[in-house]
């Protein structure tokens, strides 16, 4: 029994640790803002759920040693699955972007040189350097990415409600992502000057769930139609916000946060 639970916890560790579960997030969101138009391609989503296992994992690789000691560990016992499934991505990657339209790159564009500059300095300019920027970044960057250039992918004109779609989608990630920023609070540098470190936790929830709140709100406006399953999602997130800490366990953020844009598709297709 001891053998079976420590096995799943190493399948666990490897499916979210090897960046697969935030790229199932981001290929919900994806499929989200095409569902929400009436297209179900999965070209577009299928290009950025590989895109974010080859990112992520790259530049886990590349920073290996800015990481937590206990994930440093980790990663040192977990490199051959991390090699192996980087390298399946790239494949794939390669595969899909030959199936991208040139305009829909474009717009890809920014929103990587956001994380490229985040992550590694040119010419001794890094935006980690500029501090309260990473909440805004990953916010703006995976609204970009996941309403933004699957609409362009697929011919579609950007009309104020799809604007309107990524207002929401910023105002969203803004609000389940300082849960993370929270966790990080003992270990993040203070240069960084993330929310918790400047207005501590409490301010830093309460900001979070006023993100959610607003988020409801452009939903009313966009599709009231479609009010029941963006009450239930913006329920389940401030319950899951409330709750977070700097002392919660990991998988508290990497698992069950990282899961609320997967619940919420759930939610949409349960509901349409």
């Amino acid at each position: 029994m001891y053998k079976n639970k420590s096995i799943l916890k190493q399948l666990l560790d490897l499916y979210i640790f090897g960046n697969i579960h935030v790229a199932i997030a981001v290929f919900c969101l994806t499929k989200l803002t095409l569902f929400e138009v009436g297209i179900s391609d999965n070209t577009a989503p299928l290009f950025v759920f590989f895109a974010t296992i080859f990112s992520y994992n790259v530049i886990r690789f590349l920073r290996v040693g800015d990481i937590k000691s206990w994930f440093n560990l980790w990663f040192k016992e977990n490199k051959i699955f991390l090699y192996g499934i980087t390298f399946i991505a790239t494949f794939f990657l390669v595969y899909f972007v030959f199936k991208i339209h040139f305009k829909a790159l474009l717009v890809m564009f920014p929103f990587m040189m956001f994380t490229l500059l985040y992550t590694f300095p040119i010419k001794n300019f890094s935006l980690r350097e500029k501090s309260g920027l990473k909440l805004f970044l990953i916010a703006i960057s995976w609204a970009g990415i996941t309403v933004l250039f699957p609409l362009k992918q697929n011919y579609i004109q950007i009309s104020p409600e799809d604007w309107l779609t990524f207002l929401h989608r910023f105002l969203f990630i803004f609000a389940i992502t300082i849960p993370f920023d929270i966790r990080d609070l003992n270990y993040d540098a203070i240069s960084m000057n993330t929310l918790p470190q400047r207005y501590g936790v409490v301010k830093s929830k309460q900001l979070a769930i006023l993100a959610m709140f607003f988020s409801l709100i452009l939903e009313f406006f966009k599709k009231p139609h479609q009010l029941n399953g963006a009450f239930l999602i913006t329920i389940i997130s401030v319950a899951m916000i409330l709750f977070s800490g700097e002392n919660r366990n990991k998988y508290y953020t990497s698992f069950f946060i990282e899961s609320l844009p997967i619940i919420w598709f759930v939610i949409f297709m349960f509901f349409n």
